[in-house]
């Protein structure tokens, strides 16, 4: 399905979703602008907001099997596909068994970043360690993973760390070509400066090669640019990577502190569903 919207929609809108809930709002969430109804196509399933649910750091702590389990409740809950966020992929010999378990589950693409050691989360840029893998390595744990695959619907994407570790455009350029000849469906660059200049530069760079490999692009920082804009640089796929629990984090934190200072919950009503709503919200509760 992913490949198919890739080939219809200019712009493959994805969204965050670490819950069921999430799924659900995801799912039915649809608006009108100017006559044309709008929603998104599909679904990110972030390592970050998933081991921030379960009050874990975003070091790869959490592992497949219990991500898993997130993943099938979320796809009890939509039809729209899921794109995985892999991380570094593990080692290329257990990421052989990620891309088969992943498939099998029906997810429809898997991301993995070029980098090594213990993960750090991009957002902290040269603040951390950022190690990147070597260009041979990457390419063959992209090798690997797609010649553990049955069908050809799933994609694996290259997530290009250069930017974030504080390398050139030119070297983002570099990998992403050894990338796309070693197999990757697509290629995701990631940058957590604000103006969007490096990751304009890249777009349109990368496009004077490749015209039709997909580029799936996380505005989270350089978030003035609007879906239309960044289309018009060459992209494909842009995701919506961590709204949701950024989201839910603030109301959920404002309804405790409300209920402490009040020493009751009656406050606190003004910041919640109805009680009704919420036993309705999930069809079969009543």
């Amino acid at each position: 399905m992913l490949r198919r919207l890739i080939t219809a929609k200019p712009i493959v809108r994805i969204m965050e979703s670490h819950s069921g809930l999430t799924g659900l709002i995801i799912e039915h969430t649809k608006v009108e602008v100017n006559g044309k109804k709008e929603e998104f196509d599909g679904i990110w399933s972030s390592s970050l907001t998933d081991s921030t649910c379960k009050g874990k750091p975003d070091i790869e702590a959490v592992d497949l099997t219990t991500r898993l389990q997130d993943l099938t409740n979320i796809l009890e809950c939509t039809t729209k596909p899921i794109i995985y966020d892999g991380d570094t992929g593990g080692l290329t010999e257990h990421f052989v068994f990620t891309v088969r378990t992943l498939e099998r589950n029906g997810i429809s693409a898997v991301i993995i970043e070029d980098k090594v050691g213990l993960k750090k989360n991009s957002l902290f840029g040269t603040e951390v360690r950022q190690t990147l893998a070597t260009i041979p390595d990457f390419c063959e744990k992209i090798s690997k993973g797609k010649q553990a695959q049955v069908t050809k619907e799933f994609m694996i994407i290259a997530r290009l760390e250069s930017l974030i570790a504080g390398f050139p455009v030119s070297n983002a350029l570099e990998r992403a070509f050894a990338y796309v000849k070693a197999g990757a469906d697509g290629v995701m660059i990631h940058s957590k400066e604000k103006s969007g200049n490096d990751i304009k530069e890249f777009c349109l760079k990368f496009r004077i090669e490749y015209k039709d490999i997909p580029i799936i692009l996380v505005p989270t920082t350089y978030n003035q640019f609007t879906e239309d804009e960044l289309h018009e640089w060459g992209a494909n796929i842009i995701i919506y990577a961590n709204h949701m629990l950024r989201a839910s984090y603030p109301a959920m934190f404002k309804v405790a502190t409300t209920i402490l200072e009040n020493e009751r919950s009656k406050e606190a009503d003004a910041l919640c569903m109805p009680i009704k709503q919420i036993l309705e919200l999930v069809p079969g509760t009543k």
